[in-house]
């Protein structure tokens, strides 16, 4: 059976909260979070992330959650901003990324916004999908977080 997508609320934040932790646990210089940082948030925190604003997308394979993928998209801008996206390990291969990914995009279309995302240097895999969906570098670069060596470029959709 194919996982189901489905945008999240505040009352899946337990889910969320899980795949988010697992997330940052297995790749953890995709993320600009730091796994000891987040465990600790409270409640609260996750359910308000869960809720937006932009959807924030999950999919479930039966009732695990096994990748995800969110769209910020402030009020105040034209812009919308992809993040979190992350595949569970006994998930990815499967063209579940691209269908997050589709997702997201297509709901930026319908709200007539432009959309970019960040994407870390040496993560090719990510880079190769992002790219497959249309999106360019911009050679816009900093550092992935405070302290850290590693890179990230602010890609654009085309």
């Amino acid at each position: 059976m194919e996982p189901v997508l489905r945008v999240i609320s505040g009352d899946d934040w337990a889910a969320f909260r899980s795949l988010r932790l697992r997330a940052l646990a297995d790749s953890p210089t995709a993320f600009g979070a730091v796994l000891a940082d987040v465990e600790a948030q409270p409640e609260a925190m996750w359910r308000d992330r869960a809720d937006g604003p932009g959807p924030l997308l999950m999919a479930f394979d039966g009732e695990e959650p096994v990748a995800m993928g969110g769209l910020f998209v402030p009020a105040d801008s034209l812009d919308a901003f992809v993040w979190g996206m992350w595949v569970a390990p006994e998930a990815r291969g499967h063209g579940l990324g691209a269908r997050v990914l589709r997702e997201l995009l297509e709901h930026a279309r319908r709200l007539g916004r432009t959309v970019s995302l960040h994407v870390t240097d040496g993560n090719d895999g990510a880079r190769r999908l992002y790219e497959a969906h249309g999106f360019v570098g911009t050679g816009e670069r900093e550092p992935l977080r405070e302290g850290s060596d590693l890179r990230i470029e602010r890609l654009r959709l085309a």
